[in-house]
């Protein structure tokens, strides 16, 4: 038998059989689309996972204590000059963070505030909407001005974020000209809040707000991501010399980097859970073919055993019914494959990252035809092996 007549009879067969062949396809249809959901949604969670690390240098390495408190022997600028002086590390600062009445216009409420050096703006990637960054003389004069965050700003205008910059904010009543509201960031993961932050001269904040005594956080800047542990270990050992009272044991030392690879291993074994169930959608579903194509060898008996009795080879047999299986199930991929496609924009609209991708397309499509094949191949095995009298004698 050609393949064309090979086709033809399927899909007569088929057609002759619309309803049941439809019900039996709903089960690929959404064991397909499962699959297909379930790639664009990994894809979708990676890039967004990949999307928020960018904005925070995979390199970045934050020490804190790690208790929270009054801490007995703190962080200290010559631990940021110590850290600085690794191979391995590129940039070093301390950073304050302290929470005190901000007002503004009118408006005051009681919020956090940051004293930085230049360096963890360009760590961060942060860019102005409008105004300028801190820079080295602002540190160096102790200059009252400010850097805030977009969120911030909206809250404090009442809407209109850019009116701010040139006028002045009173921290604890002290007096901080706003000299640049920052793009909106988003979450980027790191510790501190950009959106939502006011961002001073860190030399500021301790002569102006939290006094020399203040307790800060130390930020470094691994050379690349390969360089991320050892300067780890270099960052430990300088802990462990500077601070006799426990060393580096009471101080919490993390990086962006893995946080990242944590982050992204969870948003695989996501996947790979609902890529199981799909999977198992699919089995199901294939059983139903099965099912379907055993009753339909059951329903051609005597015409099988017409076509043995005028030469059909067992071959040919076995490749008709095992063709009609793989086209149900290919039919049924494709239109799960296409029902995937109409679902993504409902998922984004429920915020939920999707991204098709021909690997989805392609992975529903091939578990669609391995399911037909599987599955398909029993019975048609079983139409093949009718003795042709015995087909003929069935009513």
């Amino acid at each position: 038998m050609k393949l064309k007549q090979l086709v033809k009879l399927v899909l007569i067969n088929i057609y002759h059989n619309k309803v049941r062949t439809l019900l039996t396809t709903l089960g690929v249809i959404v064991g397909t689309a499962t699959i297909f959901l379930v790639v664009a949604i990994g894809a979708g969670g990676e890039a967004q996972v990949n999307e928020q690390y960018s904005k925070l240098n995979v390199g970045t390495i934050l020490i804190s204590p790690a208790q929270r408190g009054k801490v007995k022997d703190p962080l200290t600028k010559k631990d940021a000059e110590l850290i600085q002086e690794s191979d391995n590390v590129t940039m070093a600062f301390p950073l304050l963070s302290g929470s005190g009445q901000i007002k503004y216009a009118g408006y005051a409420n009681t919020g956090p505030y940051n004293g930085i050096m230049p360096g963890f703006q360009e760590m961060n990637h942060l860019v102005t909407r409008s105004g300028r960054l801190l820079d080295d003389d602002d540190d160096t004069n102790h200059n009252r001005c400010a850097v805030v965050g977009y969120e911030f700003a909206s809250v404090y205008t009442d809407g209109d974020p850019d009116g701010i910059v040139g006028n002045s904010i009173e921290i604890n009543t002290r007096r901080f000209e706003v000299v640049g509201l920052l793009e909106r960031t988003g979450d980027t993961g790191s510790r501190t809040s950009i959106d939502d932050g006011v961002f001073i001269p860190i030399s500021s904040a301790e002569r102006f707000l939290l006094g020399s005594r203040a307790n800060p956080i130390i930020y470094a800047l691994a050379k690349d991501l390969k360089s991320v542990q050892p300067a780890i270990a270099d960052i430990t050992n300088a802990l462990n010399q500077s601070h006799r009272l426990g060393g580096a044991d009471q101080f919490r030392i993390t990086d962006a980097g893995s946080r990242l690879v944590s982050a992204q291993e969870t948003a695989r074994t996501m996947s790979l859970l609902l890529l199981s169930i799909a999977i198992v959608v699919l089995i199901v579903s294939g059983i139903g073919i099965m099912n379907v194509m055993f009753v339909t060898v059951k329903e051609r008996t005597r015409e099988i055993g017409t076509l043995k009795a005028i030469g059909a080879k067992r071959s040919e047999i076995l490749s008709q019914f095992l063709a009609e299986a793989v086209v149900i199930s290919l039919v049924g991929g494709i239109l799960g494959s296409v029902i995937g496609f109409v679902t993504i924009p409902l998922l984004k609209f429920f915020e939920l990252p999707a991204l098709p991708t021909v690997n989805g397309v392609l992975l529903g499509l091939l578990f669609s035809i391995v399911t037909g094949v599987f599955f398909g191949f029993y019975p048609a095995w079983k139409a093949a092996e009718l003795n042709p009298i015995e087909a003929l004698r069935y009513e």
